[in-house]
């Protein structure tokens, strides 16, 4: 499937939810995931980067993420991140979920408030109080995990699944964690298929997932989930003796189509990873900057 086939496939999810309700929305958000794969081929410096480099520099951005909780440094990371997503052609991406991007940022934007407290009151309803650091905070939040996934789905783009698996083996993970990890990947599309396809069958059948109220709706739509959870079992009993079959062994040592050797790009873009990050816990430890509410990360 394509990137623009990709973006006609959102503009029909949110049509769905437009003209027939919430459950075709989950339906077209299902099929989305069951055709969507998020590697983009293109010949960048992120995607000829080594995948251990790769996978060491989503922790480090993911701890520089962590460093400050003022909404105008966040603002600065995220950025950052959105400049790497231009440089290595996974800005498509990113538009594509740009909803749900917009949704994580508004949720969190608009639940944290309720939850910190500052020292400048704005308003307060009985026991629920808003201020002016606990709005600035929200703002934080909103900005990190939006950033969080950003970072992501950037890997995801830049990264093969295969060369996630032998990155994570010549990190020193184990093989059956690194190929548990793996597998998990590659089935998300392949039960997202199977969830839209039990959910259309019992539509078809004259179950209505429409009316009533939203708790209602939800006890309806929970029975849907044994099937689901049956072919997950049978599927997984499936995969099982597939590889038994092939001789499968954890333990066995392996050999790699592809060897994976650092080069002077992937050593410079670690260290200047370090070096931000060290530069982000100087200025929030040592100087004090970039905190909006004290005692939080």
């Amino acid at each position: 499937m394509t990137n623009d086939q990709n973006f006609l496939n959102w503009n029909l999810v949110i049509g769905y939810y437009l003209e027939f309700g919430i459950w075709d929305l989950v339906i077209g958000i299902s099929k989305l995931i069951m055709n969507l794969f998020f590697y983009l081929d293109n010949n960048t410096w992120l995607h000829r980067l080594d995948p251990r480099t790769k996978i060491i520099g989503v922790i480090l951005l993911s701890c520089l993420c962590l460093c400050f909780n003022h909404p105008l440094y966040m603002a600065t990371i995220s950025l950052g991140v959105v400049l790497i997503a231009v440089s290595s052609r996974s800005l498509r991406n990113l538009w594509l979920l740009r909803f749900i991007l917009l949704f994580l940022f508004l949720f969190s934007s608009i639940m944290w408030p309720f939850f910190a407290k500052g020292p400048t009151p704005l308003g307060s309803w009985g026991i629920i109080q808003i201020s002016r650091e606990s709005l600035l905070y929200g703002l934080a939040m909103g900005l990190r995990l939006s950033t969080f996934v950003a970072i992501g789905l950037i890997f995801l783009s830049t990264t093969r699944n295969e060369e996630l698996t032998n990155g994570l083996i010549r990190s020193g993970i184990p093989y059956p964690v690194a190929f548990a990890l793996s597998t998990a990947l590659r089935l998300v599309p392949t039960f997202a298929g199977a969830g839209a396809t039990i959910i259309q069958a019992q539509i078809s059948r004259g179950l209505d997932l429409e009316s009533g109220s939203i708790f209602s709706r939800f006890k309806k739509f929970i029975p849907q989930a044994v099937p689901l959870f049956i072919y997950a079992i049978r599927h997984t009993q499936l995969l099982a003796i597939a590889l038994e079959s092939k001789g499968f062994s954890p333990e066995s040592k392996r050999t790699f189509y592809h060897e994976l050797r650092m080069s002077r790009v992937d050593y410079l873009t670690m260290a200047l990873l370090l070096l931000f990050l060290g530069l982000a816990l100087y200025i929030r430890i040592g100087l004090g900057l970039g905190v909006i509410l004290a005692g939080r990360v």
